[in-house]
């Protein structure tokens, strides 16, 4: 048996929340004070996961600039060094603007890398 403790990120209340289990079988959960606490503390203990930022390399007019990404939901946070070594090897070229997609799919996780910021190039 396994007892995890979470500070709940749902809500500004940040409940301290209890929860035992075993693998991915949850047996209880206490301290939460709301549903959506609850729910989070769950998928926490179960498979936790982040969204995961960091930098591409954009190749743009003769010019190397570091573009900052985001995953477009969150990744498993054991997939975060295989998604971060794809990012690394990744160059992209052109105008590139907040929300596009710049790396789909990465490590097929479902979540696309996508631009973090619109890109002045003047």
């Amino acid at each position: 048996m396994q007892e995890k403790r979470i500070t709940c990120i749902v809500c500004p209340r940040g409940c301290e929340i209890t929860v035992i289990g075993e693998g991915k079988e949850i047996h209880s959960i206490q301290g939460q004070q709301c549903r959506r606490g609850e729910d989070y503390a769950g998928e926490e203990f179960i498979c936790p996961s982040r969204i995961l930022t960091s930098t591409v390399l954009v190749h743009n007019e003769g010019r190397k600039i570091l573009m900052p990404v985001r995953s477009n939901r969150p990744i498993p946070r054991e997939q975060m060094r295989p998604c971060m070594e794809e990012i690394k090897k990744a160059q992209v070229q052109g105008e590139i603007h907040r929300y596009d997609v710049l790396i789909p799919n990465i490590c097929q996780t479902g979540a696309d890398m996508i631009a973090a910021a619109d890109m002045d190039w003047m």
